[in-house]
C-alpha cells in the first residue's frame, strides 16, 4: 500500500484562490457521508434529514459528547458541512474525502462572513440552520491529512474561511441527493 503524501504549507496556500472562489449564495451538494459507528463511513447518493437524528442512520446522537452534561451532544452539532474545495485539496483523491469525518461536502463559501450562525440553507427538500458552535480539527484529522493540513485549517485564514467546516441543525426535514442545490434562504 502506497503511503499518502501530505501537502506542505506552501502547496496548501497555493489552493487558497480556488477555495475563495466558492459560490456564496448557491452551491452544490457534492458528497453525503453517513457515520453509523466511530470511524465507519457509508457514502450515500441520497439521504434523509430529520430533526431528531440529523442525517438518518448517522451515529451522531449515539456517540455522545463531553461538551454537555449527561454526555448528549448539543443539538447544534447534528450536521457537519465542509467545503468540497478544501477537502479536495487536503485529500488529493475523492475516495479519501470521507476521512474528514463530516457528513455533507458542499461547493459553497462557508466563511463566517458569508454564513453567520442563524443562516438557513435549503438543501434538497430540507432546510438546515448554521449554528454558532465552532468546528475544529483534531489529532485524527492531522493523521489523515497531515500536521500541515491541520495547521492550515486552524490558521487565521483557515478560521476566517471556516475551512474545517461548520455545524448545522435540521429545521425542516427532507430528502437530500448528490448534486442538489445548496442555497441561502435566510440570514440573521
Amino acid at each position: 500500500m502506497e503511503a499518502v503524501k501530505h501537502l506542505v504549507m506552501e502547496e496548501l496556500e497555493a489552493g487558497l484562490e480556488s477555495i475563495r472562489q466558492s459560490p456564496s449564495d448557491e452551491g452544490t451538494l457534492e458528497l453525503i457521508v453517513r457515520r453509523p459507528q466511530v470511524d465507519e463511513r457509508e457514502i450515500l447518493t441520497e439521504g434523509q434529514l430529520n430533526v431528531a437524528e440529523g442525517l438518518a442512520g448517522d451515529g451522531w446522537r449515539s456517540r455522545g459528547s463531553g461538551r454537555k452534561s449527561g454526555g448528549m451532544p448539543p443539538a447544534g452539532t447534528q450536521l457537519t458541512l465542509m467545503n468540497a474545495r478544501v477537502v479536495a485539496l487536503l485529500a488529493h483523491e475523492r475516495d479519501r474525502w470521507a476521512l474528514a469525518g463530516d457528513q455533507l461536502f458542499v461547493d459553497l463559501d462557508l466563511s463566517s462572513s458569508n454564513l453567520p450562525p442563524g443562516t438557513r440553507l435549503a438543501l434538497g427538500s430540507a432546510v438546515i440552520e448554521i449554528t454558532e458552535i465552532p468546528h475544529t480539527g483534531c489529532s485524527k484529522f492531522a493523521s489523515r491529512f497531515g500536521v500541515e493540513g491541520l495547521k492550515f485549517i486552524n490558521s487565521p485564514v483557515g478560521k476566517e474561511l471556516q475551512m474545517r467546516g461548520i455545524y448545522a441543525r435540521v429545521v425542516q426535514p427532507g430528502t437530500i441527493r448528490i448534486g442538489d442545490s445548496v442555497r441561502k434562504i435566510a440570514q440573521p
